[in-house]
């Protein structure tokens, strides 16, 4: 799968950084900071894709209401988990109550289309 030059210009951007450090005046106190930056190992590509990763993990486990994603979901699941976001609200929630709340009965999950008479 292809990936948009869009998509890797920040990292370009971050590489033409850290090398303009490498290259910066040999004055120890000028360049102490981006020593210092570089010591705490928060610069260069590397270190953004996984910072990415990270993020993009957090929001996937957040839009799961704090479980962790599922995979190999079949038909049986898609339905159930459509029935669970339809009880709770959320996709992935669950609940314990006997009777269904208001409205349930209206949110079938079957669609019907509206016959011409």
């Amino acid at each position: 799968m292809g990936v948009p030059f869009e998509a890797l210009l920040p990292y370009g951007i971050m590489a033409s950084r850290r090398m303009s450090y490498h290259t910066s005046s040999l004055d120890p106190i000028k360049s102490a900071p981006q020593h210092a930056i570089r010591a705490i190992g928060l610069t260069g590509p590397i270190q953004m894709f996984m910072i990415s990763g990270a993020g993009l993990s957090k929001l996937r486990h957040m839009q799961n209401g704090g479980k962790r994603a599922r995979h190999s979901v079949d038909q049986w699941d898609r339905q159930m988990m459509d029935r669970d976001r339809r009880l709770t609200g959320f996709l992935r929630g669950q609940t314990d109550q006997v009777l269904a709340p208001e409205g349930f009965e209206l949110s079938n999950g079957w669609r019907v289309e509206q016959r011409i008479m």
